[in-house]
């Protein structure tokens, strides 16, 4: 696969069709600039800091900009916090609405039909689905994102990781624990 990119990249350059400083700046915008790892941040940042957590909770958009991440897609946010009786799943029953400033390119399944019916219908078999098993007192809720509102889930922190820096508990955060189809990795 890497091959047939650097090969179908060389012939769009050679041909003239692509610039290759654009191709540069995409890849630096997609790995430096949007994806999981600035939600990541987010949800590190709010487990630390009580007075940001709180910041998020009631008005998600702002806080997530006072990082540095914004944009069309992160416009409207609303963070939504997993806790021992609630567990929050996302999920656009419409299109693929998607927070892209904080959790980059949406994953193939969440676009698919599948996900976006089954998750309204049955969201406690989606989550077996990818792994994620909670007691039947835990109350799960389904947000359907919209244009004009996206969510970020704000997973419940790992036992184990007190008195970690923001830095190693932002490599515990998945993009799925943002979406609620995941949990936080345990700490090793």
């Amino acid at each position: 696969m890497d091959a047939r990119v650097r090969a179908l990249e060389s012939l769009l350059v050679d041909k003239g069709y692509v610039d290759p400083r654009a191709i540069d700046v995409l890849i630096d915008t997609y790995e430096t600039k949007v994806g999981p790892r600035n939600g990541a941040r987010v949800v590190a940042k709010a487990w630390v800091d009580a007075r940001y957590r709180q910041w998020l909770l009631e008005d998600a958009t702002p806080a997530i900009a006072s990082m540095g991440f914004e944009g069309r897609q992160g416009a409207h946010m609303v963070a939504l916090e997993n806790t021992a009786k609630v567990h929050n799943l996302v999920v656009c029953t419409l299109c693929s609405c998607y927070p892209w400033p904080v959790l980059g390119l949406p994953p193939v399944w969440y676009k698919s039909a599948p996900y976006r019916s089954r998750a309204v219908i049955d969201p406690r078999g989606v989550l077996a689905d990818f792994g994620v098993t909670l007691a039947k007192d835990v109350e799960v809720r389904v947000w359907d994102s919209t244009a004009e509102m996206r969510y970020l889930v704000l997973p419940q922190r790992p036992a184990g990781t007190e008195g970690w820096s923001e830095g190693e508990l932002a490599e515990l955060v998945t993009r799925d624990s943002m979406i609620g189809t995941g949990f936080p990795r345990a700490p090793a």
